[in-house]
């Protein structure tokens, strides 16, 4: 990335690493390391501060601690920064259920967060054989282009991604039942009135709806 004279600011938290990156990077005058948490420093503050030295394109590129995988990418995306697209690598199980199709088979709550504010594509894996020591899981290089406006508009997003939430809490039970339960709906009655409207089965299972099927139910409630 440096040598394409791109701008590189890198944030790292371990402490170790951020002599050994200014050694090995110190000749180039695009490089710079800030030493933090990632999920503390201000980005849109720095995105903006960088703009001001019309820098544009921003893209964001990362290896991810695998264990706060999620956290991170939805904070990058709930954040709407000023960025092109979300390069990382993450486990692969994590990464088939982030890029998938709403509505099939690895579909997840996260399915439908990623698929409103990005197109998401896979990009390659990285076998356990690249690393010292070997891990015993699969990486996969996933990115994320981030759309300009959500995919869909609804009336109020809290209430769009609480129902979504809900609906995979309680995977094995019907959309209908697992909203009921948590709260969405006041009665079973409610709810079955809410489906009716929309031309929705009462026995659907939440990950066989498409993130426009959330909306419709967010604005109905909404």
């Amino acid at each position: 990335m440096l040598e394409t004279n791109a701008k590189v600011i890198c944030i790292e938290l371990d402490k170790r690493m951020i002599n050994i990156l200014q050694d090995r990077f110190s000749l180039y005058e695009n490089f710079e390391v800030i030493n933090d948490d990632v999920l503390k420093v201000d980005l849109k503050k720095l995105i903006q501060k960088n703009k001001k030295e019309n820098i544009t394109n921003v893209k964001i590129v990362a290896n991810l601690p695998y264990y706060i995988t999620t956290p991170i990418i939805m904070k990058l995306l709930e954040d709407r920064l000023e960025i092109e697209s979300i390069t990382v690598m993450i486990q692969k199980e994590v990464a088939e259920r982030l890029t998938t199709v709403p509505g099939e088979k690895l579909t997840g709550s996260i399915t439908y967060s990623i698929n409103y504010y990005a197109d998401p594509e896979m990009i390659f894996d990285v076998p356990n054989t690249s690393f010292i020591p070997e891990p015993e899981i699969t990486s996969t290089v996933i990115k994320l282009n981030i759309l300009k406006n959500p995919r869909i508009k609804v009336k109020n997003e809290k209430v769009l991604f609480r129902i979504i939430k809900a609906a995979f809490m309680q995977k094995r039970k019907t959309l209908l039942n697992a909203l009921v339960n948590n709260n969405i709906f006041n009665t079973k009655e409610d709810a079955e009135i809410c489906f009716e409207n929309l031309g929705l089965d009462l026995k659907v299972r939440g990950e066989k709806l498409s993130l426009e099927d959330f909306a419709r139910i967010s604005d109905y409630i909404s």
